[in-house]
């Protein structure tokens, strides 16, 4: 299925943004999101936010200091002084918060995963497009500049042909224990899970580096049946595997092996190497979470005897306050929202959309469905 987006007319500087989920008690709009706007003030301006009740909204508003606070989205998403809907609450609400900013004709940025399962993330990329605006997806650590800089290194030609890659990592959630309030993530009917989050970001990031996947075979597993609240001591079912092993061949005849773990591991938490006909790149990083993780880079090639230091060149870093500091959390997502400013004010296509969401969501459907059959799945190009 395709999806053909209707021209939107550019939007002036700076754009008026309005975040659904931004609470006083933290969480992940107020550590990356708040951050990454404000490291592109004269982009973009923080101007609304909704939260779950209207005196949580004035608690958040009064605290971040913007001047519209409210307590249903659906007051937001009406409001002419937001030209962005920004959603950042769990994945079960994505769809309905989303289809409420499209039918007021509003521009989104939705968190990823855009919604629960392939189906649902069809019908709001068809309704973005009918609709005539614009609807992003925030999978950010494609907009990485050391990640940047190895998709440009591999296309020309540092490692020579890709023959493989392998890359393993560790999910950090989905482990033997659960802090509280994160429940929701151990039902995997509810979307959220370590292939749909860790998995999805990370994937998303290698075939941006080395392409599209064309087939996949997948074995996933619930390997601890039961886990535990940190807090209360209490043991819970948990349905979401834990471990997720794909294999699979890229467009370019190279062959891919990704496995993620729950939990984390005391060895290994991510490694990624590519390989190729004269040279190789490792990307590691402390977690499998590569769309908040510090990325380092190093590689060979040619007669070099052993790896060295890849520096990412000054050129790769689009906000300047946040240079060299990419271990902050709003680091890669103010990338990406440095590339989702040129699309809506000049109309350009780099940041990643709904109808790139679609695709992503069928690649996870692909290796569930292979997980499920025994089968190798192949994906249309």
């Amino acid at each position: 299925m395709s999806f053909t987006v209707s021209a939107a007319e550019p939007l002036p500087s700076p754009v008026g943004v309005g975040i659904i989920g931004l609470s006083a008690r933290g969480g992940w709009a107020a550590r990356a999101h708040v951050p990454a706007l404000e490291a592109l003030k004269g982009k973009f301006e923080l101007r609304a936010l909704s939260a779950s009740s209207a005196e949580s909204a004035r608690a958040a508003g009064q605290k971040y200091g913007i001047p519209l606070a409210f307590g249903s989205a659906e007051e937001l998403v009406r409001r002419d002084e937001v030209d962005l809907v920004v959603v950042t609450v769990k994945v079960p609400h994505h769809r309905r918060l989303v289809e409420a900013a499209l039918h007021a004709g509003k521009n989104v940025l939705c968190e990823w995963p855009l919604a629960n399962g392939l189906a649902e993330a069809e019908e709001l990329a068809g309704l973005a497009a009918r609709a005539g605006v614009r609807g992003f997806v925030g999978l950010q650590a494609r907009a990485n500049p050391a990640l940047r800089y190895t998709r440009d290194l591999v296309a020309e030609g540092y490692v020579g042909e890709v023959l493989s890659t392998s890359m393993i990592a560790s999910g950090a959630a989905w482990g033997p224990t659960f802090p509280s309030g994160s429940e929701y993530l151990l039902d995997r009917d509810n979307g959220a899970t370590m292939l749909t989050i860790p998995f999805g970001h990370t994937i998303d990031a290698l075939s941006t580096v080395l392409g599209e996947f064309t087939e996949t075979t997948a074995t996933t597993a619930v390997r601890r049946p039961r886990v535990t609240n940190a807090e209360s001591g209490e043991s819970t079912t948990m349905t979401t595997a834990d471990q997720v092993a794909v294999t699979g061949v890229l467009e370019t005849g190279a062959v891919a092996s990704v496995h993620y773990r729950g939990g984390s591991s005391r060895g290994t938490n991510f490694h990624w190497e590519i390989n190729g006909t004269d040279g190789d790149l490792i990307v590691t990083a402390p977690s499998g979470h590569l769309q908040v993780a510090p990325v380092t880079l190093h590689g060979a090639r040619g007669n070099d005897a052993r790896l060295t230091a890849l520096a990412v060149p000054d050129t790769y870093e689009r906000v300047p306050s946040l240079a060299g500091r990419s271990d902050e959390p709003g680091y890669a997502l103010a990338h990406a929202y440095a590339a989702l400013h040129d699309d809506l004010t000049e109309g350009t296509r780099t940041a990643p959309d709904f109808g790139h969401a679609v695709r992503r969501h069928r690649l996870l459907d692909s290796i569930e469905r292979a997980a499920t059959t025994g089968e190798r799945t192949r994906l249309a190009p």
